[in-house]
C-alpha cells in the first residue's frame, strides 16, 4: 500500500513513516522539506499520485485560535480535494482526546475545526484521538524553563508514546473499515508534574519542576481529568516507567 503522511517530519509523523515502512508500505512524506505545501496546496497532486491513504498528523504553527484554525481548515480541505482528484480512498486524521470537553481553549477549538473540515470532504475519514504523548513532558520542560526552574501545569494525563501513536495510525490506515472516531491512550494515568520530574531525572539534568495551577475552566478541566480517555479507548504501552527507561526519553 502507498501511504502519504502529511506532517511526516514532525514527532508523530516521523514515527508514522517509520511504522509504515517497517511493515513494508510505500510511504510519501508531505512536508515543505519534501517540496509540498499542504496549506497552499502546492505539489499535492503530484505527491499523491498512486497514494491509497493519507494520514494527516499536521501540527498547528501557533496556539492562536484564528491562525491555527485557518491552517487546519485549509490543509484538510486541500488534502480532501487533491485526494479525490488523485484516487485516494480515505483519510486518517490525528486529533486529541477531550478537545470537545474543554471550551475556551483556543488550540482545541482549532483541532475541532480540523476534524470537522476533514469530515466535510468527499473522502471517508477516520479520526484517531490520542492522549498527550509521553514526550509532552519533555516539551513542556524545554519550553517553560526559567533558569533552573521548569514551570509545569497541574494536569492529569494518561500518556501514550509517539511511537505507539504512529503504529496505531498505520493500523487504522491499512485495515478497511467504516469512517469512525476512536481513542488511543497509554495504560497508566499519571500527573504531568510527576512525569516531568521523572523525565528530568532520566535526562540527568539539574532542574526543578514547579507545579502551576492554571486558572479558570481550562485549568479546572486539566486538573480534574477531562483529558483522560473514555472507557472504549484502545490502551497500548509503554507505561511511563517503561518509556522513561527507553532511549526515546533523550
Amino acid at each position: 500500500m502507498r501511504i502519504a503522511v502529511a506532517g511526516g517530519t514532525g514527532m508523530a509523523g516521523r514515527h508514522t513513516v517509520a511504522a509504515a515502512r517497517a511493515v513494508g508500505h510505500d510511504v510519501v512524506s508531505l512536508s515543505r522539506a519534501e517540496g509540498v505545501d499542504v496549506v497552499a496546496g502546492t505539489g499535492l497532486d503530484a505527491a499523491l499520485a498512486g497514494v491509497d491513504v493519507v494520514v494527516d498528523v499536521l501540527n498547528g504553527p501557533t496556539m492562536s485560535r484564528a491562525k491555527a484554525t485557518s491552517f487546519f481548515v485549509a490543509a484538510a480541505g486541500n488534502l480532501q480535494a487533491a485526494g479525490q482528484r488523485t484516487g485516494v480512498t480515505r483519510v486518517v486524521v490525528l486529533s486529541i482526546v477531550g478537545i470537545d470537553r474543554v471550551p475556551g481553549y483556543p488550540y482545541y477549538a482549532a483541532k475541532l475545526a480540523h476534524e470537522e473540515a476533514a469530515c466535510a470532504g468527499p473522502l471517508p475519514v477516520a479520526v484517531v484521538r490520542t492522549t498527550q504523548f509521553h514526550e509532552f513532558a519533555g516539551q513542556i520542560i524545554d519550553r517553560m524553563a526559567v533558569g533552573p526552574l521548569a514551570l509545569v501545569p497541574t494536569m492529569r494525563i494518561q500518556p501514550v508514546a509517539a511511537r505507539t501513536v504512529g503504529e496505531r495510525l498505520v493500523e487504522v490506515a491499512t485495515v478497511p473499515g467504516p469512517p469512525d472516531r476512536t481513542e488511543l491512550a497509554g495504560p497508566e494515568e499519571i500527573l504531568l508534574v510527576e512525569l516531568a520530574r521523572r523525565t528530568v531525572q532520566a535526562r540527568g539534568r539539574r532542574q526543578w519542576v514547579v507545579p502551576v495551577r492554571l486558572p479558570g475552566s481550562v485549568g479546572s478541566a486539566f486538573r480534574t481529568g477531562t483529558l483522560l480517555p473514555g472507557p472504549d479507548a484502545v490502551l497500548a504501552g509503554p507505561s511511563p516507567a517503561e518509556w522513561l527507561a527507553s532511549s526515546d526519553v533523550h
